[in-house]
């Protein structure tokens, strides 16, 4: 399968909810979902909230994916992923690669690679 790089640069197709809901197991969502709930002190999320199709496609946004103000902009901006974007990288997804590194080197390379 190909990677599917969501427009902040996590890599949906690595995501243990994107894989559960591609091959449909609910056993699967059930883990997701209960892990989530202890790794985000969240115990609202359920196995429905945990339902994803990645970031730049199909109707189920898993969490904070469907509210996402970063996927927002380059769904406006109509770019691939945020390394398409002539305003990359933006202030906004600094503050993003703050918290979760991996993202801005893979954001980078595709960048690199234009």
């Amino acid at each position: 399968m190909d990677k599917i790089i969501a427009y902040c640069g996590l890599v949906c197709s690595d995501c243990p909810a994107y894989i559960a809901t591609q091959a449909n197991d609910q056993a699967a969502l059930e883990a997701v979902a209960a892990e989530w709930r202890a790794a985000y002190n969240a115990p609202g999320i359920t196995v429905a909230s945990v339902l994803c199709d990645g970031c730049l496609t199909g109707p189920n946004k898993c969490g904070h994916c469907a509210e996402c103000n970063i996927r927002a902009c380059g769904v406006q901006h109509g770019v691939a992923n945020c390394a398409h974007c002539a305003e990359y990288p933006c202030g906004q997804l600094q503050e993003f690669f703050a918290m979760v590194p991996p993202a801005r080197i893979v954001l980078d390379q595709i960048h690199q690679a234009l």
